[in-house]
């Protein structure tokens, strides 16, 4: 029996194959926090890909949701369009916390 991969299990197979490279390079003034400096780079990247994959698989699925609701009751596409609208902002908002976080953060490296 076969079985289908699904994107986020190609794509979270793609960040772990690429990260050994980020991690593998040679660092350079090591005494001086180099390698803390590294890390700190490497962890803000990661923690911003991740944000926007999380941010946007919960997009898709609050728009599926919403598209399904209104195909059944097309009476209330008005109300729940409206909700989605803000579910959507609230999700957003998350990943521009995150992209706030790299800016303040990333200054240190």
């Amino acid at each position: 029996m076969r079985t289908k991969v699904g994107p986020a299990v190609t794509c979270l197979a793609w960040v772990l194959l690429l990260s050994g490279m980020a991690v593998a390079q040679e660092t350079h003034g090591a005494a001086a926090g180099g390698d803390a400096k590294y890390l700190l780079g490497f962890a803000l990247a990661f923690g911003l890909g991740l944000a926007a994959f999380g941010g946007a698989f919960g997009q898709s699925r609050a728009i599926a949701a919403s598209v399904e609701a209104v195909a059944r009751q097309p009476e209330a596409g008005g109300r729940i369009q409206g909700m989605m609208i803000i579910g959507l902002a609230l999700i957003e908002t998350l990943v521009i916390y995150m992209l706030l976080i790299c800016f303040m953060w990333g200054g240190k490296i």
